[in-house]
């Protein structure tokens, strides 16, 4: 998560400042255990955190000040807590530590929220096929392993008495509405409404959500606002969308009043994408879209819990290549790819939303250095001044691509250039924000781009970012991306994978551009462009064999 910029001066209008004493070291610091800071995070958001609370300083002195009186503990409290939770975060063995304890909390919430969603589908004493498969996708989407999804179901079966049934039940059967039902939210109807139910249609998503709602057993008086959102949940877990489920919540209900239902209106079956769960009182495990019996197969949209991208980050950790190339997992996750902003080109347009799978990707650049290993020719093409940690230029995609194809070779793991959504989601992370360090660049420790030190029209005489021309990889460490990656604004564009096409407006996953085209993508500004050109967001295209003296590029290694 990023700090606003600035930090307000009045509390009153951010909560951040309460985690100063939280359990969690990672939210003293208003950073997120989920989206692995790295060490250059850490120390700048302590050191903002500190600033704060020094300013706040004086009003020890007014006791009779509202907000003295609200930050009357802190004052006293929190440069210490913020201190140790920097130390323990920036000690390898320390976080490691923490970092496991987190993993095990999560672990014990995924399966508290599995096992309420267990209690519910064997209500009626008797454990589905289609109810056993829908809970192994809800269990391991929300991070848990295959085994201990299989254990939980086991012991509960164990425990309740409850059966797995083998065979479809015969066609006039129909859900027991007299049994009492416990909800996950803890509700025990105390008068079950009997309905006239025709028999079990297909388990399509839809006739599925309608006999949870009819298990149940709550009308409209009873059901509260949190079971409504607890049901409501699990409609999205099947795979409605929340409109679609709350449509026949509605339907549900009236049936229940024993008024003419009017039908919720059918719609095709979409899987959600959520890149992090908001935090709700019921459960709120994250599922695959389960695939409706009739019509074309619906795409599915896997959702990431925490738990479920700490889990990635346990079996793809960083690693270091033949070449000294340092590469990061990229979490699995979705979010908002383009952008609306009003600065924002036409074909950044229709924003979507966009799934990616986990992958390595090089925290820097390709450096010269790096890249005349494959061919030391292009020693000769180096940039005046130019020393070996400088990004390589003058290089085509053409060049980028086979570069990767040697380095595959050479390492025996699958290198290539990132596609666009890779590359913006690298840079922009869980939050979709502007810039791969927040919303604004004012100031020149963020990036290297057209500053006073230039010569050009559109430069910014007002900062200073200390080069001329192009930096060395890892000159702006304050400019890192939610993953760790640094220098993915400013300094050189970035040849992609994709070649240009318009965005198609619709929710995607591991989305790949056209692999043939006039022109190809490349991402990020460079050293020549104005600062708004190192949005997250801008695409750059030119032809496939154009090389400059700010065009360079990034490799990222696939996930096994």
């Amino acid at each position: 998560m990023a700090l606003p910029e600035p930090l307000p001066d009045n509390p009153l209008k951010w909560d951040g400042w309460r985690n100063y004493n939280s359990p969690n070291p990672y939210d003293r610091l208003c950073l997120s255990f989920d989206e692995g800071p790295s060490d250059q995070q850490i120390e700048e958001n302590c050191r903002k955190l500190l600033v704060w609370w020094q300013k706040k300083l004086p009003l020890k002195n007014q006791p009779s000040n509202p907000i003295s009186q609200l930050l009357r503990g802190g004052m006293d409290e929190a440069p210490r807590d913020l201190v140790e939770a920097r130390t323990e975060l920036l000690n390898p063995v320390g976080r490691a530590k923490i970092d496991t304890k987190l993993r095990a909390g999560l672990k014990n919430v995924a399966r508290e929220e599995l096992g309420k969603f267990i209690a519910f589908a064997t209500s009626g004493g008797f454990l589905s096929i289609d109810d056993e498969s829908n809970l192994a996708q809800l269990g391991v989407t929300a991070g848990l392993s295959e085994p201990d999804v299989r254990a939980l179901i086991e012991e509960h079966l164990v425990k309740t008495g409850a059966t797995r049934r083998v065979t479809a039940p015969p066609a006039a059967a129909a859900p027991a509405m007299g049994a009492p039902i416990v909800l996950p939210s803890g509700h025990q109807p105390t008068a079950p409404v009997r309905l006239a139910v025709s028999a079990v249609p297909p388990m399509t998503v839809v006739d599925d959500f309608r006999r949870l709602l009819r298990l149940s057993g709550l009308d409209d008086d009873e059901m509260t606002d949190d079971q409504r959102d607890a049901l409501c949940n699990m409609g999205e877990n099947l795979g409605l969308t929340g409109g679609q489920a709350e449509d026949l919540i509605d339907e549900y209900l009236e049936e229940v009043a024993g008024l003419p239902p009017v039908p919720a209106a059918p719609a095709p079956m979409a899987a959600v994408v959520v890149a992090r769960p908001a935090a709700v009182k019921a459960p709120s495990v994250a599922s695959s879209a389960v695939k409706p019996a009739e019509g074309p197969v619906a795409k599915q949209f896997p959702n990431f819990s925490p738990l479920s991208r700490a889990r990635e980050k346990e079996t793809f950790p960083p690693f270091k290549n033949s070449l000294e190339m340092e590469l990061l997992l990229v979490a699995s996750g979705a979010f908002f790819m383009g952008s609306n902003s009003h600065d924002a080109a036409p074909h950044e347009q229709p924003v979507a939303q966009t799934t990616v799978t986990c992958f390595h990707m090089a925290k820097h650049p390709v450096t010269n250095a790096q890249f005349e290993k494959f061919d030391p020719s292009h020693k000769n093409k180096r940039m005046p001044n130019a020393g070996d940690d400088h990004p390589v230029v003058y290089v085509s995609s053409l060049d980028a691509v086979k570069f990767c194809q040697w380095l595959s070779a050479q390492e025996k793991r699958k290198y290539r250039l990132p596609t666009e959504a890779e590359w913006e989601y690298a840079a922009r992370g869980l939050d979709g924000r502007s810039f791969p360090w927040g919303e604004k660049l004012d100031r020149g420790d963020l990036a290297n781009f057209a500053d006073k030190r230039t010569n050009f029209a559109w430069r910014d005489a007002e900062i200073d970012d200390g080069y001329a021309e192009t930096s060395p990889v890892g000159a702006y460490p304050k400019g890192v991306s939610p993953f760790g990656i640094e220098d993915l604004a400013g300094n050189v564009w970035e040849w992609c994978l994709d070649f240009f096409a318009l965005y198609p407006g619709k929710e995607r996953m591991n989305p790949r551009g056209p692999e043939n085209g006039a022109k190809r993508l490349y991402r990020g500004g460079s050293w020549k462009s104005r600062a708004g050109s190192l949005r997250a967001t801008t695409r750059n295209f030119n032809l496939p064999q154009y090389s400059s003296n700010d065009v360079g590029f990034r490799v990222v290694c696939e996930c096994p």
